[in-house]
């Protein structure tokens, strides 16, 4: 078996030579990144389930009152949509951030869960976060790189690709994060529930809210669900609605720089001034600054990610 630092060195090599702007291959769900950004600079994503392997520098997110860092060797798993911050650690011009994100598809893990012996899982471990971080081990590793192994032979693709999805979702179903990942889809689990409303929120961001109804799409009493959506996103509904206003009209700013008051209207709010205030709590400028910043300024228009 090849040792960690071995595999670590051949991730890293098939990150940069395979890495674009975009990051999609012909691997459907294979995400490889390269980035050198000023550490300082904040990003802004909404996330999908994901896992990402940190092969070269390293990323810390905050999401709610948390934080969460993953560097080169270590992985970070994400279970639903959430809106996170996030900054570079651990890179400069010579030595950028090398990341692999592979997207963590509900029906392939549920057929796995099926098939994992039950004494793997936690009991009782209700109020699960759909975020964690953590090192991988060998095992884990080595499929990775033979996923990116595919990239240089595109005629293998449709046979091993799925096979190899399969054994890493096995290895992180196996391990420490069993417990996280099985959550996408098990139809009694708290993320499972929260999903729904999650996707709700997503969805339907600039429209009025109610707990009662979301509580109703998830199967739980009002109290219930608030309890379980902090747990599982570290915020409250109404925060979590206000993060994906916010994201959602500094991405609209890129396009439509000139026009700061339609924006907030777009994405729900009703007043002006209220649009400017939590603009600028969440990201330390005015959506008016931010737009006249797009007009000079293309770090404003750099999409965010999780790596």
């Amino acid at each position: 078996m090849r040792t960690t630092a071995d595999l670590l060195d051949e991730i890293r090599g098939r990150i940069a030579a395979h890495a674009r702007p975009y990051m999609r291959t012909p691997i459907d769900g294979l995400l490889p990144s390269t980035v050198t950004v000023d550490s300082a600079t904040p990003e802004y994503s909404l996330t999908e389930p994901l896992l990402v392997v940190m092969a070269q520098g390293g990323k810390r997110l905050l999401l709610g009152g948390h934080v969460y860092e993953y560097r080169a060797g270590e992985c970070l798993v994400v279970t639903a949509d959430l809106p996170v911050t996030g900054h570079y650690i651990d890179i400069d011009e010579g030595a950028p951030s090398l990341a692999m994100g592979l997207v963590l598809r509900p029906e392939a893990v549920a057929a796995l869960v099926l098939q994992a012996p039950t004494e793997r899982w936690s009991r009782g471990a209700g109020g699960q976060p759909a975020i964690t971080t953590g090192e991988t081990d060998a095992d884990l590793l080595d499929a990775v790189a033979r996923m990116l192994r595919l990239l240089d032979h595109p005629a293998d693709v449709p046979v091993l690709a799925p096979l190899i999805e399969r054994e890493i979702l096995w290895r992180l179903l196996a391990g420490p994060y069993g417990d996280t990942l099985r959550q996408i889809r098990l139809a009694d689990s708290d993320v499972s529930h929260i999903s729904r409303a999650i996707r709700w929120i997503r969805d339907n961001y600039a429209e009025p809210m109610r707990i009662d109804d979301l509580a109703r799409l998830s199967n739980m009493s009002a109290s219930t669900f608030h309890r379980h959506f902090r747990a599982v996103t570290s915020m409250s509904p109404l925060q979590f609605q206000k993060r994906i206003r916010l994201q959602q009209a500094r991405s609209m700013l890129v396009a439509h720089p000139g026009d700061v008051a339609g924006v907030g209207h777009v994405v729900g709010y009703d007043s002006p001034s209220q649009f400017n205030r939590e603009y600028r709590r969440q990201f330390g400028a005015s959506p008016g600054q931010h737009a006249e910043g797009l007009r000079t300024n293309a770090e404003f228009s750099r999409p965010g990610s999780l790596f």
